[in-house]
């Protein structure tokens, strides 16, 4: 791993562009390599050729190819050896999600997501030994399948207010379940649940649940928009009898279980987007190669360019925080005692500590595709809305992931949340920095002309000083109730993404070509961002200071506000440099990173 030491996530913010390293892509090991080749060449060998019958919801067949990822190891790549799994770092759990996307297949996707993420992982992380030797083993080759019960009809992104009950039974054996959990991924095929419930009204408590648990049943499978090859159903618990025993860790530990498996899940959910988003570009792009109109290829319409290349621009961007961010987590972990009973618990902690760029990871990858997707439909024009071409079914499926593992909207109130605590409680030195922003401003910038991107590093470090500013404001306007204004939360969470995102492109743009991974365009992908960056965060400053005061900017902060434009409006030709990325994606006739 890298050879830096991170300890809280939000750090970005404080530190100038390139304080340390990032994790990337260009520097997965050669076990890396392998394995996402593998991975790359089940999706299109076994996954793609039988799409059309697993989005048919074929129960058999998916079933069918779950077992076999578990024959791979696929399915086991987060869990002990002891249990049967393959223990490999939380880098690889991303390369498989994201390498399974060659399979076009969001339906298996999902089923297999579940399996290896919230249908296992809470029995792995907290399950006594005699849980784990019962359940793991059967899980991590799919002989059976898991399932996760958190969601209800009243509780949704509100998931600890769920009013499923649990009382312990008088003679002390079992606890009685009460209650109805919705939108159960892999509902009807499971065989057994993690189901969350209220222990004596008050305690938030988790507990494995076998499907043929006396009192739960399974519901109907529900009609959705997309993903319609995955089960997902409605679970109804009625005095049903769950043995004492399979209470997973203990009373009142629900949300440590709850939250533990939402932060994985939302790295892994960026990183399945990322894998999506490359196989759109490279379908799309041979698309624009072979369609003619008007006498000629649409892929020398200038326009189809600038869709291609914005495509690219944040697919790469995409790439670059989402395994940063991943890099992080992973430090974290590996600074532990795997020998150490309370392992898997500090893993969370790790996990948590990085909570922050997690969510990052699940907006911006989510958003990002969405993005692709409806650009790549709109390249193809009608055939892009015709079923049997792959995208209109991606398209539909690929809806929901703006909504689960917490909608979009509450991650970034996750985001501002935790750097207002981090703020007041001073665990990063945010008061500190701002008290620095005059003297920032005061000094001329100085570029260092053997950097080719140090216009775009120094860019971003005036965007960090813009952001602490508008952040600085919101706090002495609201204090601890900024909170509760959540479009100007969810405006200082977007600066705050974009920032970690540029950071991250310029990181991995600089290493990939200083170690001769890339071709020199990917600094180009580093510029047009940079400077598409730069204009949305000056725009979403004055939105924000223009809240505050409720339209009445002093002379003092617009004073400042042209400082900020002034360092920020870079002479970046964008229009040239998306032709440029687009004709090398053109010469490599498919996503080329």
């Amino acid at each position: 791993m890298s050879d830096h030491t991170n300890q809280i996530g939000g750090k970005f913010l404080v530190q100038p562009v390139g304080s340390e390293p990032i994790y990337c892509r260009e520097k997965f090991t050669e076990e890396h390599r392998d394995i996402e080749q593998m991975v790359k060449e089940f999706g299109r060998e076994r996954i793609y050729p039988n799409k059309e019958q697993i989005e048919s919801f074929d129960k058999d067949l998916s079933l069918s190819l779950i077992r076999e990822t578990g024959e791979l190891g696929l399915l086991g790549v987060g869990v002990s050896e002891e249990y049967g799994g393959m223990d490999l770092d939380k880098i690889t759990t991303a390369i498989v999600i994201e390498s399974i996307a060659t399979g076009y297949s969001s339906s298996f996707l999902t089923t297999f997501s579940v399996q290896t993420a919230i249908g296992m992982l809470p029995i792995a992380w907290f399950g006594t030994k005699e849980q784990k030797e019962k359940y793991l083993p059967k899980l991590v080759t799919g002989e059976w399948i898991g399932a996760y019960g958190l969601t209800e009809p009243s509780a949704g992104s509100d998931a600890l207010s769920g009013k499923t009950k649990a009382v312990l039974s008088d003679d002390g054996k079992h606890y009685i379940l009460d209650g109805e959990k919705i939108f159960i991924t892999n509902g009807s095929w499971a065989d057994v649940y993690t189901v969350f419930a209220q222990v004596d009204g008050n305690k938030f408590s988790a507990f494995i649940v076998d499907r043929d648990t006396p009192g739960f049943k399974v519901g109907p499978e529900e009609k959705k928009m997309g993903i319609k090859g995955s089960s997902t159903t409605p679970l109804t618990f009625t005095d049903a009898k769950v043995p004492v025993e399979n209470l997973l860790y203990k009373v009142g530990k629900g949300a440590t279980i709850a939250f533990n498996s939402l932060n994985i899940g939302r790295f892994k959910l960026g990183a399945a987007e990322l894998g999506g988003m490359k196989e759109t570009i490279s379908y799309v792009t041979k698309y624009a190669l072979e369609r003619k109109q008007f006498g000629q290829s649409i892929s020398n319409f200038d326009v189809i360019k600038g869709k291609l290349a914005q495509m690219v621009i944040k697919t790469y961007s995409a790439d670059s925080m989402v395994y940063r961010t991943i890099g992080m987590i992973q430090d974290e972990i590996d600074k532990l005692d795997k020998s150490s009973d309370s392992y898997y618990l500090e893993m969370g902690e790790a996990m948590e500590k990085y909570a922050i760029e997690s969510s990052m990871a699940k907006i911006y990858g989510s958003e990002s595709m969405a993005y692709v997707l409806d650009e790549g439909i709109q390249t193809m024009g009608g055939y892009g809305f015709v079923e049997e071409y792959p995208l209109a079914s991606t398209y539909r499926s690929d809806r929901i992931n703006r909504i689960w593992e917490g909608s979009n909207e509450i991650n970034r109130q996750i985001i501002a949340g935790y750097m207002i605590k981090r703020a007041l409680l001073d665990e990063l030195p945010i008061r500190e920095k701002i008290s620095e922003i005059d003297s920032f401003l005061s000094k001329s910038p100085s570029f260092n002309d053997s950097n080719p991107l140090s216009k775009e590093k120094y860019a971003i470090d005036t965007g960090k000083q813009m952001a602490l500013l508008l952040f600085h404001n919101a706090l002495n306007e609201y204090g601890q109730d900024l909170k509760h204004e959540q479009q100007l939360t969810e405006i200082l969470a977007n600066m705050f993404l974009e920032l970690f995102t540029a950071e991250s492109t310029l990181g991995r743009a600089a290493f990939s070509v200083e170690s001769s991974q890339a071709d020199l365009v990917v600094l180009d992908i580093a510029r047009v961002h940079t400077a598409e960056v730069c204009l949305s965060l000056l725009n979403m400053a004055l939105t924000g200071l223009n809240g505050i005061t409720r339209g009445s900017l002093s002379e003092e902060m617009v004073d400042y506000l042209k400082q900020f434009e002034a360092r920020m409006l870079l002479p970046t030709d964008i229009i040239g440099l998306k032709r440029k990325i687009a004709n090398y994606t053109y010469s490599q006739q498919s996503y080329p990173f």
